[in-house]
C-alpha cells in the first residue's frame, strides 16, 4: 500500500507533501482559520455557527439577520429557527469566499430519521443559497448517515444537490453511501478510536489504529469497486492518523493539526492509491433489512452514530436558545 518514492523533499513541509496526495479541507468554518489555511473545501454546522455570533468579522451579518428576526411575529421558536438557517447560509457565504471548492452545510440533525424532511431542508438550504448567487457546484449538503438519511442523499443526487454522509463508522453504512451515489462520505478515525480506547482496546501501533484500519478499508473497498464516491477521512486525534492515511481522495482536518502538520518536515509516504483493476461487485445491494442489521451487530458503530446525532442535534438546539435569547 505504501508508496516509496516520496513527491516532494522530505524538508518540505508535512502539510505541503500531503497536498500533493489528497484535498485537504478544513474541519472547521472559523473565518480567521479559513482565510489564514486556504483550504480546498470546508465546512459550517450549528456549533461553528454559535460561535460566529460572537466573532466581529460576523457582526454585520448578525446584526442584519437578529434584526429581520425582530420584525417577525409568531412562534418565536420558529423565528430563531429561521434566524439560524439564515446565519448558517450567510456564514457558508462567507467562507466560500476564501476558498475555491465547497461549504459543507448540515441539515438538522434532529432530521436524521426523517428522509422526507431532510429532502425538504436540503432543498430549502440550496435555494437559500442560490438566492445570493451560490451555486449547487459549491455547496455539499451534510446528512448523517442513518437509513433515511442514505434514502434521502439518493434523492438529493439525482436532482443534482450534492452530499456528504456524516458519521460513517461501519462498512455497510459506507457501502450503502456508495451504492446510492452520494458525492461523498465521511468516515470518522478519532471518534472510532475513541471508543475502542474506552473499551480498553488501545492499538499497538498507528496500523493496528480501528480508525485508521476501518477508513483504509472503506478506500480499497470503493476503488475494487470503481465507486465514484469521494472518502473523505475525517475526525482525526493526531497526525500520525492523518500520514497514516495519507493518499486518500480528501482528508479533513483541523486547525490545530493542520498547525502540526505546517511545522513539521520529513517524509511523507502515499499510504492509499487506486485499485488498478476495478471489479463490479457480485454482491446483492445492500437492502434496509441487512443494513440495520450490520449496524445493530456493530456496537461501535451503533453507539458512535447515536451519540453523534444527539451531539449534533444538543449543537443545534444551543445556537437556536442562543438567537432566541438575542431575539427577546
Amino acid at each position: 500500500m505504501d508508496s516509496a518514492t516520496p513527491i516532494l523533499p522530505a524538508s518540505a513541509s508535512k502539510l505541503a507533501q500531503l497536498r500533493e496526495m489528497s484535498v485537504v479541507v478544513a474541519d472547521t468554518g472559523d473565518y480567521e482559520a479559513v482565510e489564514r489555511l486556504r483550504p480546498v473545501d470546508c465546512t459550517t454546522n450549528p456549533t461553528i455557527v454559535r460561535k460566529a455570533l460572537d466573532l466581529p468579522v460576523y457582526a454585520d451579518l448578525i446584526e442584519a439577520q437578529l434584526r429581520w428576526g425582530k420584525a417577525q411575529s409568531g412562534d418565536p421558536a420558529r423565528i430563531a429557527a429561521a434566524v439560524a438557517d439564515h446565519l448558517t447560509i450567510g456564514v457558508g457565504r462567507r467562507l466560500l469566499g476564501l476558498i475555491p471548492g465547497r461549504v459543507s452545510t448540515e441539515v438538522d440533525a434532529d432530521l436524521s430519521y426523517d428522509t422526507e424532511a431532510t429532502v425538504a431542508k436540503a432543498r430549502e438550504f440550496m435555494a437559500m443559497y442560490e438566492a445570493v448567487g451560490i451555486g449547487r457546484e459549491r455547496v455539499l449538503i451534510k446528512i448523517a448517515a442513518t437509513w433515511e438519511g442514505i434514502r434521502a442523499a439518493e434523492r438529493l443526487q439525482r436532482e443534482g444537490i450534492d452530499c456528504n454522509l456524516t458519521l460513517i463508522f461501519n462498512k455497510t453504512q459506507a457501502l450503502a453511501c456508495a451504492e446510492a451515489g452520494v458525492f461523498l462520505v465521511s468516515p470518522f478515525v478519532g471518534r472510532i478510536l475513541d471508543w475502542y480506547v474506552a473499551h480498553g482496546q488501545a492499538p499497538a501501533s498507528i496500523d493496528a489504529d480501528p480508525g485508521v484500519v476501518f477508513v483504509r478499508g472503506v478506500y480499497d473497498a470503493f476503488k475494487r469497486r470503481g465507486a465514484a464516491t469521494v472518502v473523505m477521512g475525517a475526525s482525526f486525534r493526531s497526525t500520525a492518523q492523518i500520514e497514516a492515511l495519507a493518499g486518500c481522495d480528501r482528508l479533513t482536518i483541523s486547525p490545530d493539526l493542520l498547525d502540526k502538520l505546517e511545522a513539521e518536515t520529513g517524509t511523507v509516504l502515499r499510504k492509499l492509491t487506486p485499485s488498478k483493476d476495478a471489479v463490479q461487485s457480485a454482491d446483492a445491494p445492500i437492502d434496509e433489512a441487512r443494513f440495520r442489521q450490520d449496524l445493530a451487530k456493530d456496537a461501535m458503530a451503533t453507539d458512535k452514530l447515536r451519540d453523534g446525532i444527539e451531539i449534533f442535534a444538543k449543537d443545534l438546539a444551543a445556537l437556536r436558545e442562543g438567537i432566541a435569547a438575542r431575539l427577546r
